[in-house]
């Protein structure tokens, strides 16, 4: 079984915009991505020669040179190249994609693709037809916006006829051209009430497939559903006389793919009601359902192994979550194609797919870009980054075993907080028998937001107190090293009372200097990675756009020069550890934070007394928590700033938060710093970028979450 790759490349059409996923990704500007891309070790690549972006005018002369150029270096690479030409589009703005010119433009297309590459071998014509029409039109996601079954079937007999054409076409050029169809692997589940809604979608779900093997005809299940619909004799007897074949039949399985309908309509949110002329119901993935099991690819796969007997891959594997369930989902699906190839199914290739990660699927391409999710790549900073992924694919194309810590917890799709409708019994701890997280700080915020975090995600970890680990005691360190052979320490221990430190200076040093040094030296010689926190406050304010990591650091007060020297002792006794500076932290498990302060404030009718004229980064704990461990599972090492979007003086912080809660913004009294009576000096400016890119979300939106998250523990209500 081969190891392919792909980029996540949907150019789709919202009214009359188009939303480019790689120029979102800023593939364009990258001259070395394929390079990275190639070092992979992937046999083939599913490559993007888009219509809609090559020739979005009519009767052009297509300019291939940038094509041309990386086609030749993957041909050099020895990696095979499929060619997607529409990718959940619609075709340019000179087609309808509900007639025969979306069908005959393709094919005319197809044909110039062919000969300036007569040495490609694989198309993929459209990928998932299915998918797209009833994105385009049964749900009215998509150009034409439509939502009935006639322009669902039009738009689906119109891609099935552009593949027939596109591989005629290609076929007077390169006779031997295969054919690499993909549809998502799907399957509705349903409560009995609607079990014949459900029986229509299963059977739907093979009708593209169906009409390109010429197995539409008067016989068929689906037949009079179509008559009734609109679509006539003379479309399906094309499908009759002109047949291709695939020469590949390319699956696409996501945790979303199955699906669960039930007329149970107050049980579910409404932006999941739906229904036909007889009943309404919730359409919501089958995976956060009570009610069901998904059955996951195995089943599905092999279903479609025995209708068809072709080829089969999985075209695209990948899941937008945390680091460690990517890398067990990828894990899961390997499991799971392999195990059908060791029973002679004939499964070709598993696909990494969105190597670079992809744009505003959370809102199904329906907004501008969208939110980012990572791949095998991570592209933020504008360049490549690898993620754990990266070293886990390398495995995989080589045929090697491949361990990483983290993946020794089930994926979540597997446990009982999958459901997010229905009751199920609570969690049953996971046995774990690898190398745990050793998470020092149990007292603090940090360290139990850790906790909280690493429990949700299913990490292997133990949270230590100061007794049972004084950083300053390095004998204690070491035993407690070799006895619990931890992979990682995060250390959220600290001095962090930043006017105390004036005074306390050998304790605050002690803490955030001497003890940090410790840790690096006993955690790089016993091979265990470490993470350690830093702050803003290691600046000294003169600049006025946010600092990266590459500033130098000039601290003010003795808290930030105890952390300056903190990283200069780890980074220089342990290179490869990680040390992550953050701003004024604020999070929803706790009452220790600035917007609980300035809340609680308010509430009691008190004054409440910020400066104006300190800029900070405020900074979502369980955002910082989340993006700290993907970056460490990743094994990045050296200074990261991590802090929420935005700049902001203390004094507006408060007013947002008044704002939003409703209270009386009067009460917030706005000072210089200076009229402010603390004993450390701090950086009038201490706003927070990183070089390696936006991580973590803008603030509003953070802040947003924290109300809803702290509601929930009963904290300011």
């Amino acid at each position: 079984m081969e190891i392919w790759g792909g980029l996540e490349c949907s150019i789709n059409r919202v009214g009359n915009q188009y939303f480019n996923q790689l120029e979102h990704a800023g593939y364009d500007s990258r001259p070395s991505d394929l390079e990275a891309i190639s070092a992979l070790g992937i046999t083939s690549i599913r490559y993007p020669i888009l219509w809609e972006k090559h020739q979005p005018q009519q009767n052009t002369v297509i300019d291939w040179d940038k094509t041309r150029e990386e086609l030749l270096y993957l041909r050099g690479q020895n990696i095979e190249v499929i060619a997607g030409l529409v990718h959940h589009g619609s075709g340019p703005l000179y087609v309808d994609i509900l007639d025969d010119s979306f069908s005959s433009g393709l094919a005319q297309y197809a044909q110039q693709v062919a000969i300036a590459f007569p040495w490609i071998n694989h198309y993929t014509p459209i990928n998932e037809p299915l998918t797209t029409a009833r994105f385009c039109g049964l749900y009215g996601l998509w150009w034409p916006h439509e939502r009935n079954d006639y322009s669902f079937l039009k738009i689906l007999f119109q891609e099935c006829k552009a593949t027939v054409l596109a591989m005629e076409a290609i076929r007077t050029v390169n006779p031997k051209a295969k054919l690499v169809h993909t549809e998502d692997l799907g399957k509705t589940h349903s409560t009995a009430p609607l079990s014949y809604q459900a029986d229509l979608e299963n059977k739907r779900r093979w009708l593209g497939l169906d009409l390109l093997c010429g197995r539409v005809h008067q016989n068929h299940p689906l037949y009079p559903y179509l008559i009734e619909n609109g679509i006539t004799k003379e479309e399906i007897a094309f499908f009759e006389t002109s047949i291709v074949m695939p020469d590949i039949l390319g699956f696409n399985y996501y945790i979303t793919s199955e699906r669960f309908i039930d007329e149970d309509l107050d049980a579910y949110p409404t932006h999941t009601h739906g229904g036909n002329s007889t009943h309404q119901y919730a359409d919501i993935e089958a995976v956060r359902s009570s009610k069901v099991n998904i059955l996951g690819p195995y089943p599905l796969l092999k279903e479609a192994w025995q209708r068809y007997g072709i080829t089969l891959a999985l075209t695209e594997v990948h899941l937008h979550c945390t680091r460690e369930e990517q890398m067990r989902w990828l894990q899961y699906i390997h499991q799971e194609a392999k195990k059908l190839e060791i029973e002679g199914v004939d499964i070709k290739a598993i696909t990494i797919w969105a190597l670079l990660g992809a744009f505003g699927w959370d809102k199904l391409l329906t907004q501008p870009k969208g939110n980012y999710e990572s791949g095998v790549f991570d592209i933020r900073s504008g360049k490549l980054r690898p993620t754990a992924l990266t070293a886990m694919v390398k495995a995989l194309t080589k045929q090697e075993n491949f361990h990483h810590p983290v993946m020794g917890g089930g994926g979540w799709w597997k446990k009982n907080y999958r459901v997010l409708y229905g009751n199920l019994p609570q969690e049953v701890a996971g046995a774990f028998d690898g190398q745990p997280i050793l998470i020092l700080g149990k007292t603090g915020t940090l360290g139990n937001a850790f906790a909280k975090i690493c429990a949700k995600r299913d990490l292997h970890f133990k949270l230590l107190s100061r007794a049972e680990l004084d950083i300053l005691n390095p004998a204690q360190i070491e035993q407690i090293i070799i006895e619990e052979k931890p992979w990682a320490i995060i250390n959220t221990t600290g001095f962090v009372r930043v006017d105390d430190a004036e005074e306390e200076q050998e304790d605050c040093y002690n803490s955030n200097t001497i003890g940090c040094k410790n840790l690096a030296i006993l955690c790089k010689k016993h091979r265990v990675k470490l993470l350690t926190f830093s702050s803003d406050l290691v600046f000294d304010g003169v600049k006025n756009h946010p600092y990266t990591e590459d500033d130098e650091v000039n601290p003010l007060n003795i808290y930030g020069k105890s952390k300056a020297h903190g990283e200069h002792e780890v980074l220089q006794h342990h290179p490869n550890a990680l040390v992550i500076r953050s701003s004024t932290f604020f999070g929803p498990w706790d009452e220790y934070n600035y917007v609980y302060q300035v809340i609680n404030c308010l509430k009691a009718g008190l004054p409440f007394i910020a400066p104006h004229d300190v800029m900070v980064s405020p900074t979502y704990v369980p955002d910082l928590v989340n993006t700290s461990l993907d970056v460490l599972i990743d094994n990045e090492s050296g200074i990261w700033h991590l802090a929420n979007v935005g700049a902001i003086s203390f004094a507006a912080f408060a007013l947002l938060v008044a704002k939003h809660q409703g209270l009386d913004e009067s009460l917030i009294i706005a000072k210089p710093i200076q009229e402010i009576n603390l004993s450390a000096k701090r950086p009038s400016y201490s706003v927070l970028a990183s070089k390696h890119g936006c991580l973590l979300p803008t603030l509003n939106d953070a802040l947003e979450r924290y109300f809803q998250e702290a509601k929930l523990y009963d904290f300011m209500y």
